[in-house]
This record gives C-alpha cells, structure tokens and sequence, in this order.
C-alpha cells in the first residue's frame, strides 16, 4: 500500500536528524539551510508486539510486520509559494504525500543556527502554515477563474461549481486549513478532493526537544500545544539527539538501559511511526501460522473480501468467508483449536467491517 508521509519543517529543526533515525538510512544532517535537496525516502517496519506475541502461540518460522514510507523534504522557508528557496520543490513533494509530519524544534542550542535567527516555535508552525495555504488559495482561485468562464453558459451545475469553489476559498480566506472545512454534500466533498489541497493533508506535530524536555515538555512546547489545541491535531514530544544517540546501540538490552535511564520505556521514533501510521487512516490485521506470521495493511471501514485482497487479488475475487478471532481471544485460549472449542471463532461474510488487530483466515474459490 503506497501511502506516504512527509517530514517538513523550517530548515535545522531536526528533519533529517530524525529521518536518520527512523530508517537509518543516513541522510546528509547538516546545520545549514537546505541540506536535503533531493527527499530521501525510507520504509520504516510498524513496531507490533501482536505479531511478535502470536508468532511465540504458533511457533513460526517467520514473521512480517507491515511498514509505512517516510519522505524527508527539504526545509521550507518563508516565501515558499511564490518560490523562495527550495520553494517549488518543497511544495511539489509536499503535494506527494498523504500526510505531513510537522516537525518543529522547541530546544535552544546556539550552536545550532535557526533560520530566523531566534526560537519561536508558533512563530514557525505558522510560516509554515502561511506559505502552504497561500499556495492552496491560489489552486483554488485558478478553480474558481476556471468555473467562472464554464458557468457564463448559464449551465446550473457549472454554476452550482462555482459556488462550491468560493465557498471553499473563503474558508482558505479567513486562515482556515483545508482539512477543517466541512463537506455538507458529496458534490462538494468531491470537488474538495479534486483540488488535492495542501492543508487538508492530516498534520502530526513532533516538538523537537531537548534531552531534559522529553517527559514534561518546556515553555516552546506549551506556546505551540495552546497554539494547536482547536487543530484536533496529535503532538508527540521526541528528543532528536536522543533518537541519534540510541541508534549507536547495537545491543538493546545496553539500548533500553540507556532510555530507562532517560525515563523512557521506548524510543520516540516508534510512537512517530505508530502515530504516522494511525494518521493516514490505516489498520492491521494479522495471519498467524507456523510458517508465517504476518500484519497487513488496510484502510479503515475495509471490507473483509477486500482484506483477502491485500493478500492476493484471486483471495477477494473468489471470496466465500473469513473465520475471525479477535487478537485478545487468541492470546487467552493460547491457540487457534482452543479459541474455536471456546466459541469465540466467528464466520463473517462479504459486508464485515475488519477491525484493527482481527487475526483472519480466508476462504476461497477461484
């Protein structure tokens, strides 16, 4: 499932040092502007404590845990929409991706320069903000010049068009993202959608701290959780040089002593991963067995023949039925025969919804 998200922020906020440390696929971290030119891109497996707890129950050869791809984009500064900068590229990378990972750096360190030369991490959310919803107004004010000449026919629908457009446009207006306008139709929901908006992307903030600022937070961390508290947006506080730090470990016994003695009982860059994968509206179930034990990836509200898809396309065209057991029921009965003598098995057809964590066997015929 090719879904990705983007690592953006103002340039030395820590982008790439996190990237780094995500996939450890060593992207160029530098302390001036526009280290990374071109976005490097890394596939970062989904840490998942069921695959790893349900291989154990049925002794498995082999286990896969599904994976989501990170994009590091190059630092964007203000005057990005009209082309400042890496400003073009930042944004068409930007338009690539299904969500944005906001990162924003709420540390000081004066020898590590900053962009505007100071610490203000509201100040730079909003530049950021800024120069992605001047570019959206601008998509939107070509739609609405384009339906403009289409409604002089007097036709009704192109009309009905282009009050849809300004409509949206005067939300982008009034400094309002893309993703908190309201649908009140499917007609306007589908010209929303056509305009492939940049602020309509979901947003997780990742507060970039200091090593002391992890587990509590600093006075940056608490200006931009105010800043963002009507967003309905996630923030994860995640300390860059911690997540550096820890990938010199090889050993994770040593790995989880030093984060135990940070306070932490993981690291940071498994919750940006989990949270990533939770924002782009994603779920897991599993297959389990001794040769293989597996997570796969699928949208929310699936269908269960389109979960036997996800697998192979003959598994959802012959589909017949999916026998369930729920990821809790399977650990407490210890087995596949112990859950079905217990009646927590149950046989589902084309119209189940598959809910994060089901544990699937299909049946087909082709």
């Amino acid at each position: 499932m090719a879904l990705k998200s983007g690592i953006v922020g103002l340039p030395n906020v820590g982008k790439s040092t996190l990237f780094n440390a995500l996939t450890s696929a060593g992207a160029l971290a530098a302390n001036y502007p526009f280290a990374t030119k071109d976005p490097n891109v890394g596939i970062i497996t989904v840490p998942d404590e069921r695959v790893d707890k349900l291989g154990e129950l049925v002794n498995t050869k082999n286990k896969v845990y599904t994976a989501v791809e990170i994009v590091d984009i190059a630092g964007l500064i203000k005057g990005a929409s009209q082309g400042e900068g890496l400003g073009n590229q930042f944004l068409a990378n930007i338009r690539e991706v299904d969500a944005i990972l906001h990162v924003v750096r709420c540390f000081d360190d004066g020898n590590v320069v900053h962009v505007d030369g100071s610490i203000d991490p509201v100040r730079d959310k909003e530049i950021i903000d800024t120069e992605l919803l001047l570019k959206d107004i601008e998509t939107v004010e070509k739609r609405v010049e384009k339906y403009k000449k289409n409604a002089k026919s007097g036709d009704k629908k192109d009309i009905h068009k282009l009050e849809i457009a300004q409509k949206i446009l005067e939300h982008l207006e009034n400094e309002n993202p893309g993703r908190t306008f309201i649908s009140e139709n499917e007609e306007e929901e589908a010209i929303f959608k056509e305009m492939m908006l940049l602020t309509a992307k979901p947003v997780l903030y990742i507060l970039n701290v200091d090593e002391n600022s992890v587990i509590n937070g600093n006075q940056y961390t608490k200006a931009l959780e105010e800043r963002v508290k009507d967003e309905n947006a996630e923030i994860i506080k995640i300390s860059a040089s911690i997540e550096a730090d820890l990938m010199s470990f090889d050993d994770p016994e040593e790995k989880m002593m030093f984060l135990e003695e940070m306070g932490l009982h993981e690291p940071g860059v498994n919750r940006v991963i989990r949270s990533s994968y939770k924002l782009l509206n994603l779920i897991t179930f599993l297959t389990a067995g001794e040769k293989e034990t597996r997570a796969w990836t699928v949208h929310k509200g699936a269908t269960a023949p389109q979960a036997a898809g996800v697998i192979h396309t003959d598994f959802e065209k012959g589909f017949i039925r999916a026998e369930v057991i729920k990821y809790d029921d399977y650990v407490k009965y210890g087995s596949e025969h112990a859950v079905k003598e217990a009646g927590k098995m149950s046989i589902e057809g084309k119209d189940y919804i598959v809910q994060d964590g089901d544990v699937m066997h299909f049946r087909f015929n082709v």
